[in-house]
């Protein structure tokens, strides 16, 4: 009986050679480290070194959460992955009207650079590789990093990292935009620029897919709206001036890592081999760095139940392992209790000790990518990457990402596969552990973490001691400079840095580019 996989393609009960007939394996998969880089994108993958781990971390205050950065560390995390909270990513201040009830709740508040020296003191940035989960307002939070590490002595040539800066996922599933696409899409170009000449070491953009699949994206649906948005990005530098080798060695993606093993790998090595060819033939990249599709990856949250919590710990190694399989460069692992609430010491230190049994207590790293040559992963890779396909070429007959995002596309197409797994779980053809077969009659107590509702208050009386100490003609005069940029050609980020080093906040910086840009209205086709 044959299976479907979670995009629907058919998963055969037996795969032998004659499931290969007409593959190419020179063409198809190559070497690792060579195109079209199915294998992977360096020679040795983990066989030198592990994948980074990073842990996404951030909830209430700066002062709170850089304890648990400090603890992760002191725990082995090799990368810090930052969580903000929601008026962060949404461009307000603590004491914003809109902000009420949210400040600190799913990240860490960040209003000034005030917050950002607390965040990251005692954390040596020349040291530390930081990844930012941050869209709309990237460029902010990036300028404040950079600040801060030159307040520490560390040169913005040594700070290594990513900014996730991908705002057409917004659109698309997640709604933490601020501007409209236009403006949004000169913004991530100023920040290419900007980083080419000043951060050179930073990835500029991290294209997720991670949040598509979070919203009910299949894998394919995932690889291929995320590839459609890269190329977009890809384009807008391009028509910006850039040469494309100036910028796309720094491009990186996000992807999910679900409990389905084997179509997840096939997935990521489809990807790889899709972006390869398009940055080769499409753009006409030279440099081998630009035809990589280097990624981070999460496990699959949406996958985590609430019922029978401890089950997630089972889950996460599965999903992490898929990850490490299908050849991520770096992994965040979920705690099993977030389905309940932010996850406690405990529980944070556990998922990272997940990923260190898989790289050290395991065969995994010792040779690089082992499922090469399977029949079942070379035809579920070629089944992903021609489905896939075909999906980004229905993106392109209606204009490019962009113009689908307008039309409501891939948001139509994520509802109807969110939809179908909704279904399937209701009747129980889809099994979920827990909820909807092997439950238990009474749940165990368990005690979450949670947010003092206090936080709020502290936030707007820290503002409030911000806007009576700082020099505030010279904030108007650095906001003024900032507007007068945005409506012209120059760089935004410069003026930018300076409002913020002036000690202008999140709130009032994104403001004043809301008076130029305006601010993103959905359609009625969403």
């Amino acid at each position: 009986m044959t299976r479907e996989s979670e995009s629907g393609l058919p998963i055969e009960p037996v795969y032998g050679p004659d499931t290969l007939t007409g593959w190419d394996a020179s063409a198809q998969l190559g070497e690792p480290g060579s195109y079209p880089f199915t294998r992977g994108v360096y020679p040795t993958m983990y066989t030198g070194r592990p994948w980074t781990m990073r842990q996404y971390a951030g909830f209430g205050t700066a002062t709170e959460s850089n304890a648990r950065y400090r603890r992760l560390i002191a725990h082995g995390t090799t990368g810090l992955s930052v969580a903000f909270d929601l008026p962060t990513q949404m461009g307000h201040d603590s004491d914003a009207p809109i902000a009420h009830g949210e400040v600190g709740k799913v990240g860490v508040a960040i209003d000034s650079i005030d917050d950002m020296r607390v965040l990251f003191g005692g954390i040596p940035l020349d040291k530390v590789s930081t990844s930012m989960t941050i869209n709309a307002p990237a460029a902010l939070l990036l300028l404040l990093y950079q600040l801060v590490a030159e307040e520490q002595g560390v040169r913005a040539d040594q700070l290594t990292g990513t900014i996730q800066n991908d705002v057409l996922k917004e659109y698309i599933a997640r709604g933490t935009y601020i501007f409209p696409p236009k403006p949004s899409l000169r913004l991530i170009a100023d920040i290419f620029k900007y980083c080419r000449a000043e951060i050179p070491k930073w990835n500029t953009i991290s294209i997720s897919g991670y949040h598509m699949a979070e919203a009910g994206a299949s894998p394919v649906q995932e690889i291929a709206f995320t590839l459609a948005d890269g190329i977009e990005y890809v384009r807008t530098a391009v028509a910006a001036g850039m040469d494309v080798d100036d910028f796309a060695p720094r491009l990186s993606f996000f992807f999910v890592a679900r409990t389905t093993l084997l179509e997840e790998v096939a997935k990521f090595r489809a990807a790889r081999r899709i972006w390869a060819r398009v940055m080769r033939d499409e753009f006409g990249a030279q440099n081998p760095k630009s035809l990589m599709l280097r990624f981070h990856t999460q496990t699959a949250g949406v996958q985590l139940t609430a019922q029978q919590p401890e089950v997630n710990l089972v889950r996460v190694a599965v999903q992490g392992l898929a990850a490490v399989f299908g050849g991520t460069q770096s992994l965040h692992t979920n705690s099993f209790d977030e389905a309940i609430a932010l996850p406690t010491d405990k529980s944070a230190r556990l998922a990272l000790r997940t990923q260190q049994v898989l790289a050290y207590e395991t065969d995994v790293t010792a040779t690089v990518d082992p499922f090469a040559g399977s029949y079942a992963i070379e035809r579920m890779t070629d089944d992903v990457e021609a489905a896939a396909v075909e999906l980004m070429r229905r993106v392109e007959d209606l204009g490019g990402a962009v113009s689908a995002i307008e039309h409501g596309f891939q948001k139509g197409e994520i509802e109807r596969s969110a939809y179908r797994i909704a279904q399937e779980t209701d009747s129980g053809e889809r099994v979920v552990v827990g909820v909807n077969r092997f439950r238990l009659d009474e749940e165990e107590p368990y005690e979450p973490l949670r947010v003092d509702p206090a936080i709020e208050a502290r936030q707007a009386e820290r503002l409030a001691e911000l806007r009576a100490g700082r020099d505030q003609p010279a904030v108007d005069a650095a906001l003024a400079a900032l507007q007068k940029a945005a409506e012209g050609e120059d760089n935004v980020l410069y003026p930018m840095r300076e409002a913020l080093r002036a000690r202008a906040t999140v709130g009032e910086v994104c403001g004043a580019l809301r008076e130029v840009w305006g601010t993103y209205v959905p359609s009625d086709a969403f």
